[in-house]
């Protein structure tokens, strides 16, 4: 009979910066993406834990391991129809070793009760489409309803310049 894992769920700290970092490389690595570089990753650390913190950052830990095996990162927004806060999940992610074992599904559980605890009217994350694993869970196991009447749009700096140019001239 196996036993249940003890998974901790805590705060990022000055101590576990460096372990949040490598945890945001492996997300990169996992989605195929540029991991953040030197100057990014200090960025990260400063938006959460500087004086005006941008980010919400929580670290997922098993058993006694002292390197943390997952984290989430959080922001609020908000909706003017609502008139409430959203928290929004930017990102979610657990090393493969540790999939499976309840760590997703407590990061998950964590971020719904932080909205519900601060008053939120909802909490929203994106999936890539190829991460079906991912789908299957939010929608079969926990309940969460994929929006099909929305688009994402995004602009990165590079277009945000062009444009600024644009109507500069």
């Amino acid at each position: 009979m196996s036993t249940k894992p003890d998974i901790q769920l805590r705060p990022l700290t000055q101590e576990h910066a460096a372990a949040f970092c490598r945890l945001v490389v492996a997300l990169a690595e996992f989605e195929k993406l540029p991991p953040p570089d030197e100057a990014a990753q200090a960025r990260l650390v400063e938006d959460a834990l500087g004086k005006k913190p941008r980010i919400e950052v929580w670290l997922a830990f098993v058993n006694e391991d002292v390197e943390p095996c997952g984290y989430m990162v959080l922001v609020e927004t908000y909706s003017s129809f609502l008139a409430l806060p959203t928290m929004y999940l930017e990102d979610l992610f657990v090393l493969p070793e540790r999939r499976k074992g309840g760590v997703g599904g407590a990061l998950l559980k964590k971020v719904v009760s932080l909205a519900h605890e601060r008053g939120c009217g909802r909490v929203e994350w994106t999936a890539l489409d190829w991460n079906v694993n991912a789908q299957q869970v939010y929608e079969q196991r926990i309940g969460a309803k994929r929006m099909s009447e929305w688009y994402l749009y995004r602009m990165t700096r590079d277009d945000m310049q062009r444009l600024l140019d644009r109507e500069a001239s």
